[in-house]
């Protein structure tokens, strides 16, 4: 079986639409996955870049994108690379009210035992209750 990567630009085009043609074309893709005649890999940076994209240039919120890249995480057929940490990251972001690459961070940091965390952002990491933001 091949396996291909997926890039951000077209998780844009199925998530919004905004091109009917790319997207439909996208679906069938995916598809293709789902019934496993080919693999499908991405990443937890094109996961970071499209939510970057959904928020900036769809002006989309947390609570609408959460879903959207719940949906990608649980396509079968598509492998995203550290999936579990982006799970745990969307649950920090929309949770927490802190950009998603901060949660990613907090969810990395839980991952791998720890507790503390080198930062000179007061405003997003030192609300998370489980790690303690130090600054050297």
């Amino acid at each position: 079986m091949k396996t291909c990567f997926v890039d951000t630009n077209l998780f844009v085009r199925y998530l919004t639409d905004d091109d009917p043609e790319k997207a439909d074309r996208v679906e069938a893709l995916l598809n293709e996955a789902t019934a496993g005649e080919i693999k499908l890999i991405t990443s937890d940076l094109v996961m970071a870049e499209l939510i970057l994209v959904l928020e900036s240039s769809y002006d989309l919120k947390p609570a609408a994108i959460t879903p959207m890249i719940r949906a990608i995480l649980a396509t079968p057929g598509l492998e995203v690379i550290n999936g579990a940490v982006v799970g745990r990251a969307l649950e920090i972001y929309q949770d927490q009210n802190v950009d998603f690459v901060d949660g990613h961070i907090v969810a990395l940091t839980e991952k791998l035992n720890i507790s503390e965390i080198y930062s000179f952002d007061k405003k997003h990491l030192s609300q998370i209750e489980n790690i303690k933001r130090i600054e050297p």
